[in-house]
C-alpha cells in the first residue's frame, strides 16, 4: 500500500508538471513555433534618439521619418528610434557636435556643416563638380564613397545614410541674378565655409545662419537673398519675402545620418546589420526623389509668383570660370584626401 501511494503521488507530480511546461526543454514544435515570429526576435532593447533640422514634408524628412518605423517594426519593438523632428531637439548649428559628444545617438544633417569638422566633406560645396543627378550615387558606391566614410569615422562619427538633398540655388528679393555680376553688393545668406567663398567670389557678401533663421532674415531684409535648393525654398515659403530664383545647379547638397561613433560600436551585431538593411533601402529611396522633387519644387515656387531664371548651358562655363576660387580653397583644406575626391569625381 506504501508503495502503491508513492507511485499515486510521483503519477500527480509529472501530471502538473508537464501541465506547468516545467523541467526539460520545448518541444520541436514549440520551439519551430517560436521561430516563425521572424526576424523581430533575438534583438537587445535600445533606444536612440534621432534628430534632424529639415522641415518634416521635405523628402528627407519622409524618408528618415520611415526609417525609424521600420527599425521599430522589424525589430518588434525592441529598437526603438524616437524621432526629434524640425528642430525640435537641435539645431543644424547644433546637431554635429552633440552626435560627436554623444549628446544624442543619431542626427541628420548636412554636409556643408560636416566640413568644418570633416574637410573631406565639403567635397559636395566644389561648385560645378556633379554635372548630373545619377553621379553621387554611382561615386558613392566606390572608393569615393569609402574615403568620405573612414574621414567620418576617423573624427568619431559613422555615417549611416548619404541623404541626397539635391541641387542648390539662389533666390533674392533684388533682382534676377543672370550672371555672377549681379550678385555685387548683395547680401546673401550662406551655409558654410565653401559656399561662403562662392559668394564672395561672384561679389556678394555671406551671412551665415541656420534654416530655421532664414525667413524672417529675409523678411526683415536683413539679407538679400539666400542660397538652398528648392525643395526647402518651397517648404520655408521663400516666395512670400524673394521675387527672384536662379537655377544654376552650383553645388550637389547631400545629408547624413550619422550614429556617434562609440555607441554604434557598442550595439550588438544583429542590431547594427537591422540598421545597416533599413539604412541602404531608405538610402536609394531618398536619391529616387531627389530629381522629380527638385523639378516640382521650382514649378511650384514659379507657379507661387517666383520669376525663375535657368542659366543656359552655354553660358554655365562663365559661372564656373568665376568660381575657380573655391576649388583652390577647398584643396588648401582638405590636403591630399580632396584632391583625390576631385579627381575621382572628374573621372565621371
Amino acid at each position: 500500500m506504501k508503495k502503491m501511494w508513492q507511485w499515486a503521488l510521483m503519477l500527480v507530480l509529472a501530471t502538473v508538471l508537464a501541465a506547468c511546461g516545467g523541467g526539460g526543454d520545448k518541444p520541436k514544435e514549440e520551439t519551430g513555433k517560436e521561430n516563425s515570429k521572424g526576424e523581430s526576435e533575438g534583438y537587445e532593447e535600445a533606444r536612440i534618439r534621432l534628430a534632424y533640422n529639415l522641415p518634416q514634408d521635405h523628402h528627407i524628412s519622409i524618408g528618415v521619418e520611415n526609417f525609424a518605423k521600420e527599425v521599430n517594426e522589424r525589430s518588434g519593438g525592441k529598437v526603438n528610434i524616437q524621432v526629434y523632428p524640425a528642430g525640435q531637439l537641435l539645431s543644424d548649428k547644433d546637431m554635429n557636435q552633440s552626435i560627436l559628444s554623444g549628446g544624442v545617438e543619431m542626427g541628420m544633417n548636412s554636409s556643408t556643416l560636416w566640413a568644418s569638422t570633416v574637410p573631406a566633406m565639403g567635397i559636395f560645396d566644389v561648385p560645378y563638380v556633379f554635372n548630373n543627378y545619377a553621379t553621387v550615387g554611382e561615386l558613392l558606391q566606390g572608393e569615393f564613397g569609402d574615403i568620405l566614410r573612414e574621414e567620418m569615422e576617423a573624427k568619431g562619427a559613422y555615417p549611416l545614410i548619404f541623404a541626397d538633398y539635391g541641387y542648390m540655388q539662389f533666390a533674392n528679393n533684388k533682382h534676377p541674378l543672370t550672371s555672377p555680376e549681379d550678385f555685387k553688393g548683395l547680401k546673401i545668406r550662406s551655409i558654410g565655409d565653401l559656399p561662403s567663398e562662392l559668394i564672395q567670389a561672384y561679389g556678394a557678401s555671406p551671412v551665415f545662419m541656420g534654416g530655421g533663421e532664414v525667413y524672417m532674415a529675409l523678411q526683415r531684409k536683413t539679407v538679400d537673398g539666400a542660397t538652398s535648393g528648392t525643395t526647402a525654398m518651397l517648404q520655408r515659403k521663400y516666395e512670400e519675402v524673394t521675387d527672384y530664383l536662379t537655377i544654376n545647379n552650383y553645388a550637389y547638397l547631400e545629408f547624413l545620418l550619422a550614429v556617434n561613433g562609440e555607441f554604434w560600436n557598442g550595439l550588438p551585431e544583429k542590431t547594427r546589420q537591422l540598421l545597416t538593411e533599413v539604412a541602404a533601402e531608405t538610402e536609394t529611396w531618398i536619391r529616387e526623389q531627389a530629381e522629380k522633387e527638385d523639378a516640382e519644387s521650382a514649378k511650384q515656387l514659379e507657379e507661387k509668383g517666383m520669376e525663375v531664371y535657368v542659366v543656359p548651358e552655354d553660358e554655365l562655363q562663365q559661372w564656373i570660370d568665376a568660381s575657380a576660387p573655391v576649388r583652390d580653397v577647398f584643396v588648401q583644406t582638405a590636403g591630399e584626401v580632396g584632391q583625390k575626391l576631385l579627381d575621382l569625381s572628374d573621372q565621371q
